[in-house]
């Protein structure tokens, strides 16, 4: 089948390990000091290696390739970790997260500060009014969950645009292009979670911004699963 999947610049590659260590599929390996795509099928193409390469040398392309193998990367795993394993991304281990009681606020009446809909990319219109001159915001679905302060910290002021890359199993890329490239945006940014997950968000992005054709200001927000801005 042709699909997306990565493709790596051997003479880019440092052989940091960098990706080797994101990419939890377990799909590319070092070997002999440089990163490999030692399983096809292991890819999702998600790209979460994408953001963690320092040199540039991972990129998307489409290719005949086999099919994403979901059931062989669990098994893979289970091998590899046994029960040690409950799940296979970092982004759904469960944990519980505990606040201090004394940093818990009383509760307060806040207004929404969402000025359009709809805010999902995968239902918003590519020459919709509202992206003129507007400041785009494009955050990962659980930020607005994570982080208490969305709506005056990143929402306010914005267009609004929300998706998960991993369960919506679609490239952001080709829609946010079009929207940049079609209306007047004066900036972007770009709120993830810290788990590796999110990275396909923001590569969508930058990808974005780069088939746009477009020079833009832009940035990338962090939000730690408790709560915290920590880039």
């Amino acid at each position: 089948m042709i699909r997306k999947i990565i493709k790596i610049d051997e003479k880019k590659c440092n052989g940091c390990g960098a990706c080797a260590n994101t990419c939890h599929e377990g799909a590319i390996a070092m070997v002999n000091g440089k990163a490999k795509l030692v399983f096809e099928d292991y890819c999702d193409g998600l790209g979460d290696c994408l953001p963690a390469c320092p040199t540039g040398a991972i990129t998307f392309e489409e290719r005949e390739a086999p099919a994403y193998d979901e059931q062989a990367v669990k098994q893979a795993k289970m091998q590899k970790f046994g029960q040690r394993l409950p799940c296979g991304c970092p982004g759904t281990q469960s944990k519980i997260i505990k606040h201090n009681p004394s940093t818990v606020a009383q509760r307060i009446s806040v207004s929404s500060q969402l000025s359009q809909w709809p805010v999902q990319i995968k239902l918003v219109p590519v020459n919709a009014p509202y992206f003129e001159n507007a400041n785009l915001l494009v955050a990962a679905d659980c930020t607005a969950y994570a982080y208490a302060d969305f709506h005056n910290e990143f929402i306010r002021n914005r267009i609004t645009l929300v998706g998960c890359p991993k369960l919506d199993s679609v490239d952001y890329a080709e829609k946010l292009a079009a929207i940049i490239a079609e209306n007047s945006i004066k900036s972007v940014t770009v709120v993830r979670m810290e788990v590796p997950c999110c990275g396909g968000i923001e590569n969508a992005v930058k990808t974005a911004l780069q088939n746009s054709g477009k020079f833009l200001p832009w940035r990338v927000v962090t939000i730690s699963t408790d709560g915290q801005i920590i880039e």
